[in-house]
């Protein structure tokens, strides 16, 4: 189309330039008798005219008719105006295309018209002229009779008029030959076209078949580097449980010979201390013989029972078959008199065992205290029994004990005389658990430093119940019935040296009142403990250990000043109770904080921030965490001093923001959880060049898919065994 208008435009720019020569050029006598004829001639337009190529004649001088194609044409001079037409009746003439209607004159005394979709052209008839002088005038196709003009100056810048009526305009002929060479041009350029367009459509299947090549030869470059990438992973995984089993095998075999040098320490032990019985026993022989040799045989009694001045109280039924066929069979205990000058020897009831300065007389059916007589007596058992009640004598011939156990029997408060432990004056531990005890026996001597009274019925501690106790250092009252309103809260008070009070398993709402200042650990686990007032811990400013487990506590009725400046509380156990968020106002000496198994659903920013030196064990197992509920300034203030964290069985779907920058953290647990994946500096951080730290890493039954992490995500993992990924949840 582009072509077409450049051609188009050519032939304006040639008529315009014939136009202006005409107008320029010196106008004679012939040319207006010219102008005159051509104005003739247009007003009554001959009868010459061609179908196509060929002129119709009608036989009279040449003179030329209309043919019907022009009949409906009335009077119109043949121009270059284009005539508007519909597209149907568009015409192609030498490639162009002309509208319907449309005149031009491709070649001078030649004018074409486009009628209907058909092309028809008119070429003149020149009639022969009868004068001595013609000429073409210029735009004229037949040459016209002019006079003879002598000697026509030529004018300055125009072209002289010819006089020849077979000589050719050459404005016609540069014309034509412009057309014959852009026609040329046109068929040139439209090959070239043609030519560039096979060439391209070429070198486009060519690119499309090499991108297709390269395409395929990058599939199966990407395939072989997969298969090698696959073949790799399959190796490092075999070289790893290859590793691994030899480790397990050097582990197993570790052990293996420790138990043989264990095995091997405890045979040359035990060979040893036979050997040392050995000797003892063959220099207690010698003393023996010794002893005989110098005091003769006067001293040597015979196996019979002592005499009634010697003798203690009878024992009681347990022991009636003492006849002489059965003393062989018993062990025997002995001793002598104030003057030295008579051995006495003693039946133990059945089921008692003596060993060097013990007698345990445990699960033996006992009904009461036996009537021991053995002053270097130490230590004395007698659990899991029936006895029900302690004399006054019932220790007169043990004075020296130091201990004594008569848990799991049925002894009552009422049933223990006042004075029955009042001789002992090496007593220092006692234990009465399991009994029917409902106060705490009176008059228990000063040197006592442990007493347990665990799961029995006491219902009232008074102010005078630990009268004299001042060197008690234990004091366990767990599984009573004690609570706030049957506990004196002077009833502590003698107690100077406690340092350990476990009142677990009570009726206490509240933390008990009257402390001892100098309590270290107090285990309050298993009571219905709601609240932790501001005072409940002013006067124990040395407490270490506070154990609140399984009561019923939440983070809005622990008192903002109960402990948060204490310097010595180092940890605390609040697992099993109420609590919703980590709780503030922790005290600023915390290390170890455990709060497994409550209702926790986030940790708020900045909770440790103020611990010093930082909370080091934080255990938050079987809670309700989820990747929401931590936030970027959890755990801020205790990066550098953490060392254990677990948040097993929680809702956590990613690893928590902040443990990769705990490089002293040497055990976390992950394990039952959501998480799904594991970033490669989620838990590591690969900035830190300092040495491994983590010791054991549990991730397993989550959804994680093992071969989409990292290769450096457990860098900071010590041994790649310590990490835990099997089973996950998704297989």
């Amino acid at each position: 189309m582009r072509r077409r208008f450049l051609l188009t435009m050519w032939f304006m720019v040639c008529l315009a330039l014939v136009s202006a020569q005409e107008q320029t050029g010196p106008l004679g006598r012939g040319r207006r008798r010219k102008a005159e004829q051509k104005r003739q001639r247009r007003l009554n337009p001959g009868p010459l005219v061609r179908h196509g190529r060929a002129p119709v004649h009608s036989g009279d001088e040449g003179a030329a008719i209309f043919l019907e194609s022009y009949k409906s044409i009335s009077n119109q001079e043949s121009n270059y105006n284009v005539l508007p037409a519909s597209k149907t009746g568009q015409c192609q003439y030498m490639g162009i295309t002309m509208y319907e209607k449309a005149v031009w004159s491709p070649k001078p005394c030649l004018t074409c018209l486009c009628s209907s979709g058909s092309v028809v052209c008119d070429e003149v008839a020149c009639p022969p002229l009868r004068c001595p002088l013609s000429m073409v005038p210029i735009g004229e196709c037949c040459p016209v009779c002019v006079d003879p003009v002598p000697d026509i100056p030529e004018l300055s810048g125009d072209s002289p008029v010819p006089n020849d009526p077979s000589e050719s305009d050459p404005t016609d002929l540069i014309r034509q030959h412009h057309i014959k060479k852009m026609l040329k041009q046109e068929e040139v350029h439209e090959e070239e076209n043609r030519f560039h367009k096979e060439v391209e459509k070429k070198k486009r299947k060519k690119e499309k078949a090499e991108r297709k090549l390269r395409e395929k030869e990058q599939k199966r470059k990407e395939e072989e580097e997969r298969k090698l990438r696959e073949e790799a992973e399959e190796a490092v995984a075999a070289e790893e449980r290859k590793r691994r089993e030899e480790e397990q095998k050097w582990q197993e075999g570790e052990r293996v010979r420790r138990i043989e040098m264990e095995h091997k320490e405890m045979l040359q032990a035990l060979e040893e201390v036979a050997q040392r019985a050995e000797e003892e026993e063959q220099r207690e022989q010698e003393e023996e013989e010794e002893f005989v040799w110098l005091r003769g045989d006067v001293f040597q009694m015979p196996p019979s029972e002592p005499t009634a001045a010697a003798a203690p109280p009878p024992f009681p039924e347990p022991l009636e078959h003492t006849d002489e066929t059965e003393d062989e069979d018993v062990p025997e205990i002995g001793g002598e008199t104030e003057e030295g000058t008579e051995r006495v020897t003693h039946s133990l009831p059945a089921g008692c065992t003596i060993s060097d300065v013990i007698v345990t007389c445990e699960n033996a059916k006992l009904t009461s205290i036996p009537p021991l007589s053995i002053p270097e007596l130490k230590s004395l058992s007698l659990e899991g029994n029936a006895i029900t009640a302690i004399p006054a004598e019932a220790f007169n011939g043990i004075p020296n004990l130091e201990r004594i156990t008569l848990s799991k029997n049925l002894l009552t408060s009422k049933n223990i005389h006042p004075r029955a432990f009042k001789s002992l004056r090496f007593l220092n531990r006692l234990y009465m658990d399991g009994n029917l005890l409902e106060q705490i026996p009176s008059d228990l001597p000063p040197t006592l430093q442990e007493l347990k009274i665990n799961e029995n019925k006491l219902r009232e501690i008074d102010e005078n119940s630990f009268e004299g106790l001042n060197n008690l250092i234990t004091l366990e009252l767990e599984d009573n019935v004690l609570s706030e309103g049957n506990m004196d809260p002077q009833a502590f008070s003698p107690l100077r040296q406690l340092l350990y009070l476990r009142l677990g398993r009570n009726h206490f709402r509240t933390v008990p009142q009257g402390l001892p200042p100098s309590l270290l650990e107090l285990y309050l686990e298993n009571n219905m403990i709601e609240e932790i007032s501001q005072g409940a811990f002013n006067q124990t400013s040395n407490l270490n250990v506070v154990v609140l487990r399984h009561n019923k506590i939440d983070e809005t009725r622990i008192a903002p000043l109960a402990w948060i400046y204490h310097r010595n509380l180092e940890s605390i156990d609040l697992s099993h109770n109420k609590l919703y968020l980590v709780p503030s106002f922790l005290p600023k000496s915390l290390v170890h904080l455990v709060l497994v198994g409550n209702q926790i659903e986030r940790i708020p920013g900045y909770v440790f921030a103020h611990m010093e030196p930082g909370l080091e064990y934080l255990y938050l197992s079987f809670n309700k965490l989820d990747s929401e509920g931590v936030e970027p300034e959890s755990f801020l203030g205790c990066h550098h001093s953490m060392t254990e964290l677990c948040l097993d069985h929680n809702q956590l779907t990613s690893v928590p923001i902040g443990i990769n920058e705990m490089p002293f953290l040497h055990f976390l647990r992950l394990n039952n959880n959501k998480i799904r994946t594991i970033a490669e500096d989620s838990i590591c951080d690969p900035l830190n060049e300092e040495d491994s730290h983590l010791v054991a890493l549990r991730l397993e039954n989550n959804v994680i898919d093992p071969r989409k992490i990292p290769p450096m995500a457990f860098s900071c993992v010590r041994s790649y065994s310590s990490v835990v990924l099997k089973p996950q949840k998704n297989k």
